[in-house]
């Protein structure tokens, strides 16, 4: 048997484990734009799903902006930024995100994933301590272990025992502290309680880094995010086009200039990683300018959040509470959540069960998503939607 054979063998044998387990994540193929409603082998389902908050991913004062800088700035830019891969647009775009967000200047990468793992590296040594939420997204915990500086974890959202850590990492001596937290926690749709890190934070004399992919756009006041919500101020954020500002892709870090600049120098993902395409970035552009103006947008997703998470109570679904437009409806067991969502696909509701290790084992769900373009309709068929697969699967 040959090396390769063995190998492959041993990965057959992975998958099957995964299919065994009820694990086994499965695509499907939208044939329509990414909207409240899509289309998938030939039927128009209704898409309860998507980080898609203020309806932006086909609004077409996004598309009309992309095509205008496809015509002026071209396709790709086939660089990475340092050598012939940054335009006018990528500096104007970090500098409204950098105004838009109250920070000095901000950072372009692929991916909000990118920008969490190539922040804490080049900022943090081994003098240092990173202390950092237990429930954090993947690609906190990714950056951090690419970083040499010692890390603390705390229980999430408990102020007390991050308290109890910031005061074990200066005892154990280091030179400077970060926490790290997301500003909303995607699987649970759970806000981090800021306005009392920030004073532990300041207690303790530790920087403030804030993921705000869940909230940019469509959260605080004019959109601004979570420490806006807070009424504080992160020391560092990062976040995302991928979701409310558009649905495409780009991540970004916005902070004090003396980091912006380090990281342009020292960020492995920013470095060695093509430039966001000008389309991306010319829509990204529009798309924060519609969002800073979009408080009927902000009402419309509140005001859906607040009449789906009722109506799905009133059903005798069992959700986590809360008032974010991630409202999770929990069924513990991967294979009750797989079944849950295929009986939803039969009846026209597109939806995505979440299990291991998405979230922890018997934590299984359906993370159902708010859309300030849904209507009261959209949300009633929904809801009956739901009522009939909630009986038929035997949650109900």
């Amino acid at each position: 048997m040959t090396e390769i054979t063995a190998f492959l063998g041993h990965v057959t044998g992975l998958l099957g484990a995964i299919e065994a387990d009820g694990l086994m994540k499965r695509e499907r193929p939208i044939t329509s734009a990414q909207g409240t409603h899509v289309k998938v082998g030939g039927r128009t389902l209704l898409n309860l799903c998507a980080n898609n908050y203020l309806g932006l991913a086909d609004d077409p004062r996004l598309i009309a902006a992309a095509r205008v800088a496809m015509d002026t700035h071209g396709y790709g830019m086939a660089s990475v930024r340092f050598i012939c891969g940054t335009q006018d647009l990528h500096r104007a775009l970090e500098a409204r995100i950098a105004a838009y967000l109250g920070m000095d200047d901000s950072i372009l990468f692929a991916a909000c994933f990118d920008a969490n793992g190539g922040l804490f590296e080049p900022l943090l040594g081994p003098e240092d301590a990173i202390v950092s939420d237990a429930l954090n997204h993947a690609s906190i915990i990714d950056g951090v272990r690419l970083c040499k500086a010692r890390r603390y974890r705390y229980e999430t959202g408990d102020v007390a025992d991050l308290e109890r850590v910031l005061a074990q990492a200066r005892a154990d001596g280091a030179r400077f502290v970060m926490v790290a937290t997301d500003g909303v926690f995607s699987m649970d749709g759970t806000f981090a309680p800021l306005a009392e890190i920030r004073t532990a934070c300041d207690r303790h004399g530790a920087l403030l880094m804030v993921d705000d992919c869940h909230a940019t756009g469509f959260v605080g006041p004019q959109g601004r995010g979570t420490p806006a919500r807070a009424g504080v101020r992160a020391d560092i954020l990062t976040g995302t086009l991928g979701k409310a500002l558009g649905g495409a892709l780009g991540g970004y870090i916005a902070g004090p200039q003396a980091v912006i600049d380090l990281l342009r120098q020292r960020a492995r993902p920013y470095l060695f990683s093509n430039a966001l395409p000008p389309p991306v970035v010319a829509a990204g552009l529009a798309a924060i300018d519609i969002a800073e103006g979009a408080d009927d947008l902000r009402k419309t997703l509140a005001d859906n959040a607040a009449y789906w998470r009722a109506g799905l109570s009133d059903l005798g679904f069992t959700l986590l509470p809360g008032d974010h437009p991630i409202v999770p409806v929990m069924l513990g067991e991967a294979v009750l959540a797989q079944r849950m969502a295929a009986e939803l696909f039969e009846r026209g509701v597109y939806v995505a069960g979440f299990f291991f290790p998405v979230v922890p084992k018997g934590r299984a769900r359906i993370r159902t998503q708010m859309n300030a373009r849904l209507t009261r309709a959209d949300l009633d068929t929904g809801l009956a939607a739901f009522a009939a697969a909630g009986r038929a699967s035997g949650v109900i």
